[in-house]
């Protein structure tokens, strides 16, 4: 069903790591560490600056990529992991995109499930990768059903 997308880029997409949008997010995970929040502690610490949580790049816009049409609803989110290259820094500008790596299917409790394994990227101005991460999405069998028309 998602075969024909893998290897498909989306465009790059510019995110910055915006003070308020990092404390917002520490809130919202309850991890209100001084480095990611306060001001003083950023600026003494390695970085001269805050950073940003490990898991805050689930916020940024990694673009489209085309003719991969998910539904909003009905899917799973399986897992996700994050490889860092150095912190994301409060401020700072993050170019984001996504690649489709894997399609595969296999047969649940629940009938026929697909898994669409995602790989996003974040990269400074200079083009470097500051961070990878992967996902895989699980697509149930009442979404493909839905997916293929049935």
């Amino acid at each position: 069903m998602f075969q024909q997308h893998i290897g498909k880029r989306s465009k790059k997409v510019k995110n910055i790591v915006e003070r308020g949008a990092v404390k917002k997010f520490a809130e919202a995970i309850g991890d209100l560490h001084p480095i990611f929040v306060d001001e003083e502690t950023g600026r003494n610490s390695r970085y001269n600056r805050n950073i940003a949580p490990p898991t805050f790049p689930r916020v940024f816009d990694y673009g489209t990529i085309e003719g991969l049409n998910l539904p909003n609803k009905g899917l799973i989110h399986g897992e996700q992991t994050y490889h860092y290259e150095r912190p994301l820094l409060v401020g700072e500008e993050i170019i984001c995109y996504s690649e489709v790596k894997n399609y595969f299917e296999k047969k649940g409790t629940h009938g026929e499930m697909g898994f669409l394994v995602l790989e996003s990227f974040g990269e400074d101005e200079m083009g470097k990768v500051v961070f990878t991460s992967t996902q895989t999405v699980i697509i149930t069998e009442a979404v493909r059903k839905v997916l293929i028309g049935w």
